[in-house]
């Protein structure tokens, strides 16, 4: 089963909201780039269908935090298939028609050479996890835990300032389905991704 087949098979499985065929089917059309876009210029996922290999590995790690009897029973966490399905496998939908192929020059063994090259394009500069809610939202209606987890899946790695501090800290306290997709998030781009040494 291609990356493509598991998403499109985990999303029509879980997610039956009105709107989500919608939603589905744009994303499977021309007018979007998802299944081949990247999951950033230069950090993990940076080639050619890394945002679909994202969204997939921080599903698997989702489901993988909320099984720990810990989170179940200690914490409370138990949140339906389709929000699960919801926030992880569109929690980046701010990514789509986001990046643009290019080159740039780089110098290997003391030869410039011409490589290929992501750069952004942002042609809806709304933020990051507030536009997925509002990509999100445009077809379907999320859930309050929902729209927050998409909101601050970044974690802290995405606060702008000190007010942003608190606004996080906020949700993860009200909102523990943020702190999971973030803590998902986190574990998908960096240990199973991996971020390139500088």
């Amino acid at each position: 089963m291609t990356d493509r087949e598991r998403f499109i098979d985990i999303y029509t499985k879980n997610i039956k909201r009105e709107g989500a065929d919608k939603l589905l089917e744009y994303l499977c059309s021309d007018a979007s780039d998802f299944f081949r876009a990247p999951a950033s210029t230069r950090y993990h996922g940076a080639y050619e269908g890394g945002l679909l290999e994202h969204s997939l590995n921080v599903y698997d790690c989702l489901c993988d935090y909320l099984e720990r009897d810990r989170v179940k029973q200690k914490y409370g966490m138990n949140y339906s298939p389709e929000s699960v399905a919801i926030v992880s496998l569109l929690h980046d939908l701010c990514k789509v028609n986001f990046y643009v192929e290019t080159t740039r020059n780089v110098k290997e063994n003391g030869v410039w050479k011409t490589v290929p090259y992501y750069s952004i394009e942002d042609k809806l500069p709304y933020g990051h996890g507030e536009k997925s809610v509002y990509i999100v939202s445009g077809y379907m209606r999320l859930t309050r835990d929902e729209a927050f987890a998409i909101r601050y899946h970044m974690g802290f790695a995405g606060a702008e300032s000190v007010n942003a501090i608190g606004n996080i800290g906020k949700s993860f306290e009200m909102f523990p389905l943020a702190f999971a997709l973030s803590v998902a998030d986190m574990e998908a781009s960096y240990y199973i991704e991996g971020m390139p040494k500088a």
